[in-house]
């Protein structure tokens, strides 16, 4: 970090640290600066070492349930269950190569950057002025600084001359900051924040205005940016709560299968006396059964539609759990300049003729005082493409004109600039003379109005120019307070027309017996469509907070006007050096009384989505600057901005904004928790599934009759939970699922009834299956034991397989009947239904596969004991849901 000294150099004199870093105002000699850049290493960026694809790779293997997958394709192919081996074994690794891509892709923002890095910078070597890579500075070279510029690295400006930088990226300032040579809080141990630190130029800065020297105080890692680089290196990788579902759902699953099937292998053995390894297939089959393999790849599947459908609604998805995520979020912490506003500074009141008015309603034109005053005394450019280049306060008095329809190109043209008194930050003024046709001088002077106000001698009221009285004066001055409580930047415009150029231009011949024109106020006004979006994450339970690094006063009143922030909650806003006062403990107790974070540091941010996360929610962070990225990566899930955000915080980010509007955080709410709900379907159905097949195995092993074959459970398996379980992630959005409050982090998969649901679910397939293959062998359709044996298999298998699919209707929906939702309103659905029914009826109905399968042909009046017994679940689970849903209402 630039600021580990004893005394920070901004509080340290120019000449001080010219000693200090054994350098002179002719910079350093080329031998020197070659020393130091061999002793210190170059101006870059350094990112932490990185893992190679294939540990990438391994580290996929590492999650509890894919382990134990791994040990059941060992067992087995081992065993000689080639088939089921395979399969299990081609389903972890496409999941392990969906994991690596989604990781490579994620880890861009140390490049992003390095990309960022000025590549030329003009500095001083032994009093010449040399070009050189931004790479080749070393501390204690001396660069010129000139509009356009970026800045190198960490400097202490030794001369300014009307240098303005535009700091927004680092610090979150909207405005330009106007910068100086005077050392600040010298002798004390006031701290003072970046955006404050107006005698210093930070690294990847822009220069906007003027021109300027700056002594390097730091490089490479070593600067602010740098130090964010840093925290980005150490940050550590939240785990989303989609990730914890699923490790804690596969751990406890794995368990209890694990448990079952050694139970099932001692109580066959104990029972049947059947040889070791009969009953290790047996226990293998059972584990088959029992675990979804396939839940995995059907997350990411659904995961990856649901990214597709994210993408027409402009929000890019860079990590597939973020889908998820967002539809569990509670926090939604957002950066202010370029997130919740524009980022572009508009004229919106104007005070003229004692009146205050809508800059966007007032009726204007060239003529008009105001109006020739900002446009003239204005150093903006417009080029060959009507882009205005300059002050981004300026080309904004510029811009409400042409918003106006006002030729104001012609107006610059028609009164050509006779003389100047440049801006400073000593007497905020700014003063332009103009020639007028007659050959008198328009003398046109904006600036501060404290400033300005006691060199006036009249005011304009319409067409008359009355002299300033006391009463005039202090209307002003309370237009002027009234404008800045709204956190309006406030200018004032004063004029006179003078015969002749004074033959000296100075502010005391041109600055004087000026008359009043009137006041604009400025601000960087909120986005149009946030106010709603706001409204509507809190109707969906969801707080909204505004982190920046602006000013209080600006930071409040953008919260209010948002919505974010009540007329009645003042105490809740906080600024950074108030946050240094609070200890962590007193801080986590106080979070929830505040919303608005005004001039924090990027360590605040950190803190901030820090504390939230302690609390058990879950923080979404948006944000678009360099000073957003360690926050953005530290959040459950950082939102970066598509159009105005850094390539930085971009790749910081979990996902995207295409269209940089707030309101898409929303709608990807929306589509979150829309995913998250198909998934607690897929998961539903297939555990209620697998239970089903548990049960079957194990009461047939313990009454002993015959078991299915492996493969007959692995054909059910790759049949009834792949194609149905993918399309239940195309359902249709529930209407109130933006009604309800956030899940939190503590919800899970198996909440709100779905644990329930899956037992009696699961006993009801597992029971029907079984009374099946009870009646197939009590009435059989053939005399001769072995075919009644076989057609019971037979019966069971179809039944087993064909009672998930009609099972698969009910779970559209936990507790409402399918009718309401429309039965057949998911096309995708309906066809993998189809699909599947068609793949298992196959294996019995097609010549040749009753061998493979171990299956005989059925006659109809068996497919009808089957398909009546597997329609039945829906008529069962429904009367359920009814009494539910009565209970529930009582």
């Amino acid at each position: 970090m630039a600021q580990q000294q004893k005394q920070p150099y901004y509080q340290q004199s120019s000449k001080e640290l010219l000693t200090k870093f054994s350098t002179t105002d002719a910079g350093l000699s080329k031998q020197e600066a070659q020393q130091r850049l061999t002793q210190n290493g170059p101006n870059s960026l350094v990112a932490n070492k990185r893992k190679n694809v294939l540990q990438r790779f391994i580290d996929q293997f590492k999650d509890f349930m894919i382990i134990v997958l791994l040990v059941a394709a060992l067992v087995a192919g081992f065993s000689g269950e080639i088939a089921d081996a395979v399969i299990i074994m081609l389903v972890v690794i496409l999941n392990a190569v969906f994991g690596v891509f989604q990781e490579m892709q994620a880890e861009a923002a140390i490049d992003s950057l390095k990309e960022m890095s000025a590549p030329k910078a003009n500095v001083l070597r032994g009093g010449n002025v040399v070009t050189i890579n931004s790479e080749d500075i070393v501390t204690g070279d001396i660069v010129l600084l000139e509009a356009g510029d970026v800045i190198p690295a960490d400097l202490r400006l030794i001369e300014a001359q009307q240098l303005r930088l535009e700091e927004s990226a680092l610090t979150g300032e909207s405005v330009p900051v106007e910068k100086s040579v005077k050392a600040l809080n010298a002798g004390t141990d006031e701290k003072v924040s970046l955006g404050d630190q107006i005698n210093m130029a930070f690294m990847n800065s822009n220069v906007t205005n003027g021109r300027g020297v700056g002594l390097v105080v730091a490089t490479g890692m070593q600067t602010e940016v740098g130090r964010i680089a840093g925290m980005l290196n150490q940050a550590d990788e939240t785990k989303t709560p989609l990730q914890e579902n699923l490790n804690h759902l596969g751990k406890v699953l794995t368990w209890i299968i694990l448990g079952l099937s050694v139970l099932i292998f001692v109580l066959g053995l104990l029972n049947r006396q059947e040889s070791v390894l009969n009953m290790l297939l047996t226990a293998i089959s059972l584990a088959v059964a029992a675990i979804p393999e396939g839940l995995p790849a059907i997350v990411t599947i659904t995961l990856a539609l649901g990214t597709k459908r994210m993408a027409k609604r402009h929000a890019i998805v860079r990590k597939l759990p973020a889908v998820e995520t967002l539809g569990s979020t509670d926090i939604i912490a957002s950066d202010k300049t370029g997130t919740l506003t524009q980022n572009k500074m508009t004229v919106e009141r104007i005070f003229e003729n004692n009146e205050l008015t809508d800059a966007k309603t007032s009726q204007v034109t060239l003529d008009d005082k105001v109006v020739r005053i900002m446009t003239l005394a204005n150093d903006t450019k417009i080029n060959a493409d009507g882009e205005l280049l300059g002050d981004p306060t300026e080309t904004a008095l510029v811009q409400f004109g042409l918003d106006h329809q006002l030729d104001v190109a012609d107006l610059i043209k028609q009164l050509p600039r006779a003389g100047e008194v440049p801006f400073d930050s000593e007497r905020k003024l700014m003063t332009t003379i103009h020639q007028l046709d007659d050959n008198r001088y328009l003398i046109a002077t904006k600036g501060a109005p404290d400033q300005l106000l006691p060199r006036t001698t009249h005011y304009q009221l319409n067409d008359k120019m009355p002299e300033m009285d006391a009463k005039e004066r202090e209307t002003i001055l309370a237009t002027n307070t009234k404008l800045a409580k709204q956190a309006l930047r406030v200018l004032g415009m004063a004029y006179k027309i003078v015969p002749t150029l004074p033959a000296e231009i100075t502010t005391e011949t041109v600055e004087q017996d000026l008359t009043f024109a009137g006041l604009i106020g400025m601000i960087d006004p909120e986005r149009p469509e946030v106010a709603n979006a706001v409204a509507e994450a809190k109707g969906a339970g969801i707080r909204s907070l505004m982190i920046t690094g602006d000013h209080r006063d600006t930071a409040e009143a953008i919260a209010l006007r948002l919505g974010i922030l009540q007329p009645d909650e003042h105490d809740a806003v906080i600024t950074g050096s108030e946050l240094d006062a609070l200890s962590d403990a007193e801080f986590a107790k106080k979070v929830p009384d505040y919303v608005v974070y005004a001039r924090v540091a990027p360590e605040h941010k950190v803190r901030i989505v820090k504390a939230w996360q302690k609390r058990g929610k879950v923080v979404a962070m948006t944000g678009d600057g360099v000073n957003d990225a360690p926050a953005l990566k530290t959040a459950d899930i950082g939102v970066g901005m598509g159009i105005t955000g850094t390539e930085v915080s971009k790749n910081a980010s979990d996902m995207v904004l295409a269209d940089d509007n707030f309101s898409t955080i929303v709608v990807a709410v929306e589509e979150g928790r829309k995913v998250f709900a198909n998934i607690q379907k897929a998961v539903q159905y297939l555990l209620s599934a697998n239970l089903g097949e548990v049960l079957t195995l194990f009461m047939m092993t313990i009454l002993g009759w015959q078991i299915l074959a492996p493969v007959q459970i692995l054909w059910i398996n790759l049949v009834t939970d792949t194609f149905p379980a993918i399309a239940l992630g195309l359902e249709p959005m529930e209407r109130d699922i933006m009604k309800h409050k956030p899940r939190g982090r503590d919800s899970n998969f198996l909440s709100g009834g779905v644990t329930s649901s899956i037992f009696y679910q699961g006993l009801l397939e597992g029971g029907i299956t079984l009374l099946v293959y009870w009646l197939a062998i009590n009435y059989p359709v053939h005399a001769a034991a072995n075919l009644a044996h076989a057609d019971a298999l037979t019966m069971a298998f179809a039944t087993l397989g064909m009672i998930q699919l009609f099972h698969a209707f009910n779970v559209k929906s936990i507790h409402g009947t399918i009718f309401h939702r429309g039965i057949f309103a998911n096309r995708s659905f309906n066809w993998a239904i189809l699909a599947s029914a068609v793949l298992l009826a196959a294996t019995i109905v097609m010549p040749g596969f009753n061998k493979l399968f171990h299956v005989t042909h059925l006659d109809w009046f068996q497919w009808g004991i089957v398909l009546g017994a597997s329609l039945s679940i829906i008529v069962i689970v429904e009367i359920v849901k009814f009494f539910q849903r009565r209970f529930h209402k009582a």
